[in-house]
């Protein structure tokens, strides 16, 4: 098994519901995505999935994001746009877009350099 890693990142706005703080308020975040698959095989190439494919597929997903009001997307409508949501929203939409031979292992959601949330599946 192989596990490939890339970083992204784009720049949004939200608000938190039920929210006791600051965070209530709009306010965005210039967020970095960290994004790592396993693959079972190699190509002919001994390479899992390229890092040039990999990062084309996590921009298309991160792009319908980056600057926009995250609460306004429909997937957001009856949660909050925290790092959590916006982690299990990236992984979720990886999987129908990877190879046969991959699959995501975790996806990681930075608001800044020293927080982060992780979503993964068991």
């Amino acid at each position: 098994m192989f596990e490939i890693t890339i970083k992204s990142d784009f720049a949004a706005a939200h608000r938190l519901n039920n929210y006791q703080g600051a965070c209530e308020n709009l306010h965005g975040h210039n967020f970095i995505v960290e994004v790592s698959v396993t693959c079972n095989k190699l190509d002919e190439s001994y390479i899992a999935i390229d890092f040039k494919e990999l990062k084309r597929i996590v921009k298309e997903i991160v792009g319908k994001l980056d600057h926009t009001y995250l609460n306004d997307h429909d997937y957001f409508k009856n949660t909050n746009p925290t790092s959590e949501m916006i982690a299990k929203y990236i992984y979720e939409n990886l999987k129908g877009n990877l190879n046969e031979n991959c699959k995501p292992k975790s996806v990681s959601v930075y608001e800044t350099e020293n927080s982060k949330a992780t979503y993964f599946e068991e």
